[in-house]
């Protein structure tokens, strides 16, 4: 179930999932919208809220809310359904949604990139003393997929398929992060997939806590058969030694770039001032998730986005004098 739990930003107004008053420009003084963020353990949730505070104080006349959510797929379903006019979502969540497949079947999400933000890491965490030590001794364990309508489920199920693992063959649970850890301190969970930036708070609380030594079980060489089997969205990368407390040694994963979207028909003078707003204060961005200081000029390619961008971004990209390709 979506947590409906909101980030009220300077300005905001409590319960306001859609588009409560008017953009600027039109017939009412202030704006009010959302942005559709995760769960509170997570990235997205303290970052959106960073984004919503940006903008209330930045632009005369905003007042934004982050929503905490499921994640991506749910995110992606609020822009479809004008719940939120702004969301971060992982890049093969947004190829589905604007493709129409898969969670997405009943109808398409046309949306927008603004800007590629930061990569997630597909995380499997686990520990010692619970036998898994490569994603095939997953089989019978009691395993967490991640929160319902996430785009760490729908990770975690695709893994699954690649290892030719049914859901039958695990013992299943549907925990947002910070509950998958609170079920491993408790002897509960034997491990759980979860995409996000390093570091993640939730796996940092599991890691540091007294008796425990996580282990971080490697993903990358699933790469190749994903991007054949879903489109290039994915790519290698690595979770840096250290990311995490009494973790020794890199652990090489799958990647999966972060976007910040847009409805498809927001009018481009309003896209090109999210972006331009954001993009001058990114340093406080960066002051609330480490994770985010990947959103730099070089990043901004349309091969690290799923989606289009949109073409207030193009204007501000442009005027930066930041290629695309």
């Amino acid at each position: 179930m979506i947590n409906r739990r909101q980030f009220i930003a300077a300005g905001g107004t409590a319960g306001a999932l859609g588009l409560a008053g008017a953009w600027p420009g039109t017939a009412s003084a202030q704006a009010q919208f959302s942005i559709a963020t995760g769960t509170t353990g997570a990235v997205y949730y303290p970052l959106g809220g960073a984004m919503a505070n940006i903008l209330s104080k930045k632009v005369p006349g905003w007042a934004v809310t982050a929503e905490a959510t499921a994640g991506s797929v749910a995110n992606m379903h609020m822009i479809r359904d004008g719940k939120a006019q702004m969301a971060l979502t992982q890049c093969d969540t947004a190829y589905d949604a604007i493709k129409g497949l898969d969670k997405f079947k009943d109808k398409p999400v046309e949306s927008r990139t603004l800007a590629v933000v930061y990569p997630n890491l597909v995380h499997f965490v686990t520990m010692e003393g619970t036998g898994i030590n490569k994603l095939s001794d997953i089989k019978g364990k009691r395993i967490s997929t991640s929160a319902p309508v996430s785009g760490s489920e729908v990770m975690a199920l695709r893994i699954l398929d690649e290892l030719g693992l049914k859901l039958s063959d695990i013992k299943r649970e549907r925990l947002a992060p910070a509950e998958s850890t609170n079920a491993m301190k408790d002897g509960k969970l034997d491990g759980y997939f979860f995409n996000g930036g390093p570091p993640v708070a939730a796996i940092t609380d599991l890691a540091a806590t007294q008796g425990i030594k996580i282990k971080l079980i490697p993903t990358a060489d699933l790469v190749p058969e994903l991007n054949k089997k879903y489109g290039p969205v994915f790519a290698k990368s690595q979770i840096a030694a250290k990311a995490y407390p009494n973790q020794d040694a890199a652990v090489p994963v799958i990647a999966i770039w972060n976007i910040l979207v847009v409805p498809a028909s927001m009018k481009d003078d309003q896209a090109y001032t999210i972006i331009k707003t954001l993009w001058d204060n990114h340093a406080d961005l960066v002051a609330t998730h480490k994770a985010s200081a990947d959103m730099t000029p070089e990043n901004q390619k349309e091969a690290n986005s799923s989606v289009p961008f949109h073409p207030g971004a193009l204007k501000f990209f442009a005027e930066k004098g930041i290629k695309l390709s």
